[in-house]
């Protein structure tokens, strides 16, 4: 294996364009799982390395959230020899960097016994595979829960930990927990949904595309690059897009295929140089009510006007996409980054040189009004409000206490 120092300007990349983070300076990836119902392995592996990109080849290991009985001995078993498989076919392939035992198997478990069967899969991996390292990938890092990996887990050769907003604390829990060991931060990026404040009805505020922008920006300088004696590189997520609470959160790209600030940021961050076709940014969007006052609880069936502020030095011609969205269903909402269905548009309008739009409010719920401003390069910087539409004649008190239960 080559022995030379090789830190990770990485990405989550489930579906992405493994072609485009080549492009953007990015040197490797992570997957969740052998086979994504899309490509094989091998076939990642391939195109990895046509691209000149490593592969952190993730292992899907059965969680306990999801009903997985790990004392249940054959199960675990079972689950042992079907990785024992996938490592013996795929370890001799020149783009692989090292092997993703499972998935944040810490989220909401109670049974120990999941780092014991993580182990032993480590230990199965080093049997066969000499040549590549094993980790596995934690939801957060809190001091108890890296003293029990790194514990019973001891043939593992770096742990992995996935921290938005929370990377900050990241210094002070490797302390606590005395861990010396290396590591990835194997997710990471803008400030997490659960992490995010609320409406007064409990919905989250999603950041501008802007400020997920210089979030990432403050957190690759100072949480991830700081520390090279431990960590050893990181996986910004997520190359690609995907629908969790809104359809743009997580994304550093949209779902037609468009980038975004973020990609711009991860491409200085990993170059060190500046992108040619700067999008607009310190976006900011407000709607007005008829007096003219900014406003987010709506009347069904009146008139309000949506202005967005930006800052662009370019001469290249803008468009303004709006579109306004239902909620993800509270009861329908993903747990842990789970499959959630994108809910529905009830209107898009597309408009050419004007930063505002005038609409009606639909019956009454609850809704995302979104703004997509979209450069002639396939570039987008995006912002969106929660809104919250009042029958009229009913209070606006006794709606927001409904919608908040």
């Amino acid at each position: 294996m080559n022995r030379k120092r090789f830190f990770i300007k990485g990405a989550g990349l489930e579906f992405g364009d493994i072609k485009s983070l080549a492009r953007n300076g990015g040197n490797a990836f992570r997957t969740w799982r052998v086979e994504d119902g899309n490509k094989s392995a091998l076939e990642i592996l391939d195109e990895a390395e046509d691209s000149g990109l490593l592969v952190c080849m993730g292992l899907d290991v059965a969680r306990e959230r999801h009903g997985f009985n790990y004392d249940d001995k054959e199960a675990v078993a079972g689950q042992l020899e079907n990785i024992r498989r996938d490592v013996q076919r795929l370890k001799h392939h020149p783009a692989l960097l090292m092997w993703g035992i499972g998935n944040e198997l810490n989220l909401r478990h109670k049974n120990p016994r999941v780092w014991d069967a993580v182990n032993e899969i480590s230990e199965a991996i080093h049997l066969i595979d000499g040549n590549h390292p094993t980790t596995t990938m934690l939801a957060g890092a809190d001091p108890e829960t890296i003293k029990t990996v790194s514990g019973r887990c001891q043939d593992l050769d770096l742990l992995s930990f996935q921290m938005y907003r929370d990377i900050e604390k990241l210094p002070e829990f490797l302390r606590q927990s005395d861990y010396s060991g290396a590591y990835t931060v194997s997710e990471w990026g803008t400030t997490g949904h659960w992490e995010a404040p609320c409406t007064a009805w409990g919905r989250p505020i999603e950041q501008t595309s802007s400020e997920k922008a210089s979030a990432i920006k403050h957190r690759y300088n100072n949480f991830i690059i700081t520390n090279k004696n431990q960590c050893v590189g990181a996986f910004v997520f997520l190359w690609g897009q995907k629908q969790e609470r809104t359809p743009t959160w997580y994304g550093l790209f949209l779902e037609n295929g468009r980038h975004t600030e973020m990609t711009q940021t991860m491409y200085f961050l990993w170059t060190r140089k500046l992108p040619k076709r700067p999008l607009p940014t310190r976006l900011s969007m407000e709607v007005l009510n008829e007096n003219g006052i900014n406003i987010t609880i709506l009347v069904a069936g009146n008139t309000y006007s949506a202005h967005i502020q930006f800052y662009y030095q370019q001469k290249y011609r803008l468009a303004y996409r709006w579109e306004l969205m239902e909620e993800v269903d509270r009861a329908s909402e993903s747990d842990g980054g789970d499959l959630e269905l994108q809910p529905a548009i009830l209107w898009t309008k597309k408009i050419h040189d004007i930063n505002r739009i005038i609409f009606y409010a639909p019956k009454p719920g609850e809704y995302r009004l979104f703004i997509y401003i979209e450069d002639p390069f396939n570039g987008s910087s995006t912002a969106n409000m929660p809104l919250l539409v009042a029958a009229n004649g009913t209070t606006l008190d006794e709606t927001t206490k409904l919608e908040s239960k």
